[in-house]
């Protein structure tokens, strides 16, 4: 009888205990919150799979922050080493190719104005900010389906965040409305107890310890003029213009109709001294690199060659059709 009473008490100390460690929605938000706000610093490192007009494109990711809202984002093209980093600092937010020596500089919100699949308080954000939330406890930890906000590509509608029971975030998938996957962020190493030096985040330092690995291409001549594969209608190719430049050649292309736009190809040696281009908009991923949008343009370079489409009668969504059937030629890949 003793013997009975004894298994029933721990049988019953057990349900006690599993009940008082399980963790509800409620729990894991305000956990998962005091992890990210409170940390003065946190490092990480992922794979990114980006998936443009069934192109797939894959970066290592390096991501480093600090309490104070500094930010540093290396992706390395997994095909041809080309590294990009996005940096925010006290002077403004950036994207650097340290293998032209060049920059753009922007007036932007990044990262807070758009979802970010690779920083924490942007997924932290996407949680807290979605009140209908889909939230499930899975056999290894925690899930989370959110709304996203991507103004850049608006068939992108959700994310699945996956936590583990430690809550670190181990994996992100974008899918737009037939539940594909477009973006999918895979964590390999956290750290949210990183310190960094005064330095690590300024410009200038960040163009100097860049590691190029990539083998830059000095483009003296377009040899392959890229045509848009998207033109809207009643729009048709008016002009192409070749002229020479001090660093080799521009093509011009004119479409003219009711929906008129330019596309600039001109080639981009690498700069003797720091570049920066001032720009008002925000970073974009454009097929193997990242560029600059405003409401008007969209500016990239790709196998040292820079591209630029510019309209005044094309809404954004246009637009960024025209520069997607553009980037979507395998350029450097």
């Amino acid at each position: 009888m003793k013997k009975k009473l004894l298994f029933c008490m721990i049988i019953a100390g057990c349900f006690f205990l599993t009940g008082c460690f399980k963790k509800d929605e409620k729990d894991v938000v305000k956990e998962l919150t005091k992890k990210i706000e409170g940390t003065k610093g946190y490092h990480l490192t992922g794979d990114l799979e980006i998936v443009n007009n069934e192109e797939t494109y894959r970066y290592s990711v390096d991501v480093s922050s600090t309490k104070n809202e500094q930010f540093r984002v290396s992706l390395k093209n997994k095909t041809n080493n080309h590294e990009q980093i996005i940096l925010k600092n006290s002077e403004g937010v950036y994207v650097l190719t340290p293998s032209l020596n060049k920059s753009f500089k922007f007036q932007s919100e990044w990262p807070y104005n758009n979802s970010q699949s690779y920083l924490l308080q942007t997924l932290l954000q996407d949680i807290k900010n979605d009140s209908e939330r889909v939230y499930q406890e899975t056999d290894n930890g925690y899930e989370f389906t959110t709304k996203v906000t991507y103004s850049s590509n608006k068939e992108l509608v959700k994310q699945i965040i996956k936590l583990d029971k430690d809550l670190n975030i181990e994996e992100v998938n974008v899918i737009n409305e037939s539940g594909g996957t477009q973006i999918k962020m895979v964590f390999t190493n956290i750290d949210m107890k990183a310190n960094f030096d005064d330095k690590y985040f300024e410009l200038a330092e960040n163009m100097e310890t860049a590691s190029i690995e990539e083998e830059t291409k000095t483009v003296g001549k377009i040899e392959d003029i890229i045509y848009p594969m998207y033109i809207p209608e009643n729009t048709r190719l008016t002009s192409q213009d070749t002229v020479e430049t001090d660093n080799g050649e521009r093509v011009i292309l004119t479409f003219s109709g009711e929906k008129s736009f330019l596309i600039v190809q001109e080639t981009s040696p690498k700069s003797t001294s720091l570049t920066t281009v001032p720009i008002y908009g925000d970073p974009l991923f454009v097929g193997d690199s990242i560029g600059a949008m405003t409401d008007s343009s969209v500016t990239w370079m790709s196998d040292g060659i820079e591209y630029y489409v510019v309209s005044d009668n094309l809404n954004q969504e246009e637009l960024l059709n025209v520069v997607n059937s553009v980037s979507s030629i395998p350029i450097g890949k």
